[in-house]
């Protein structure tokens, strides 16, 4: 089977890639006969340039970012075209997606959510098709809490802001508001989403077991636009 190669952006805060790592695992624990690499695109190692130079073969990349902006569009393109020696393409991001709803609302409930509005926190975009896919994942996860409120919120590039977020709810009669962290680790930007919170917020997503479920979706998928071969899948 191709590698699986989860691209993550990178963070200065050692909590970002333990979580990672720990998401990993949990796919490797699902998928024992599947080959799981981890790239960065800044600052923690290792960065995927150098993972992509020494893998051969085939490899499908499946980035650990939840919209379609500039990190998917072109920084990961960028540096896979330096690795021509791979028979290798990029999967779709991790959002929208149910099992990213299911993930989300998972970490709600561990957090002690029991019902009211809801803020759905983000990294942002200036790229309005990144948006566009937050603003989809906030109504599927209404939905999901059975037609609650939930206003996407960013921590930069895009507004409204967490703190935007909140007033506007406040401004409809929404007195209890939690934060849904549509982050895969902690670092900079979930926590200051968090502080913005004024009531329950919810984790990162981490290693949750939809996440990961959805990580080797997005992999499959990927793995079907490759040249024809035997793909070895155990059940997720």
């Amino acid at each position: 089977a191709p590698t699986l190669v989860a691209v993550a952006h990178g963070s200065p805060d050692p909590r970002a890639r333990e979580s990672v790592l720990a998401l990993l695992r949990r796919v490797r624990a699902m998928r024992r006969s599947l080959r799981v690499e981890l790239g960065h695109l800044e600052t923690d190692e290792p960065l995927l340039g150098d993972t992509l130079a020494r893998l051969r073969g085939e490899a499908v990349l499946v980035p650990l970012l939840f919209g379609r902006g500039y990190h998917v569009k072109h920084d990961i393109p960028s540096v896979l075209s330096r690795a021509s020696h791979l028979e290798a393409t990029v999967a779709a991001c991790l959002g929208p997606h149910p099992l990213l709803v299911e993930a989300l609302y998972g970490r709600l409930l561990e957090a002690g959510y029991r019902g009211g509005a809801v803020v759905l926190a983000a990294a942002g975009s200036r790229d309005p098709e990144s948006a566009a896919g937050t603003r989809t994942t906030a109504a599927m996860l209404s939905h999901r809490l059975g037609g609650a409120p939930v206003v996407p919120a960013y921590a930069s590039a895009a507004s409204p802001t967490v703190a935007e977020a909140v007033e506007l709810l406040r401004s409809h009669g929404h007195r209890e508001i939690a934060l849904s962290s549509c982050f895969t680790a902690p670092g900079f930007f979930a926590t200051r989403c968090a502080e913005a919170a004024p009531g329950i917020v919810a984790e990162p997503l981490g290693a949750h077991a939809s996440l990961a479920r959805l990580l080797l979706h997005r992999f499959d998928r990927a793995a079907a636009a490759l040249p024809a071969r035997t793909l070895h899948r155990a059940a997720a």
